[in-house]
């Protein structure tokens, strides 16, 4: 893999970092709910989700 490529793959990392981390995560912790869950629980899977897929294309693409 080139080394731009893994570049992308340590932003993605970073940016995790930050979107994981308290600050941000207590930006969802309300007592709304969407379809029944608590927003910090579909913020935490969405930004989950969204990173596997990221990475995935990331790797399929660029895979040397």
């Amino acid at each position: 893999m080139k080394k731009r490529h893994e570049q992308k793959l340590i932003i993605l990392s970073i940016g995790l970092m930050i979107a994981f981390s308290i600050p941000i995560s207590l930006l969802f912790n309300s007592e709304r709910e969407v379809f029944g869950y608590p927003t910090i629980l579909i913020y935490m899977f969405a930004v989950w989700m969204i990173s596997i897929i990221v990475s995935f294309v990331i790797v399929k693409r660029y895979d040397e």
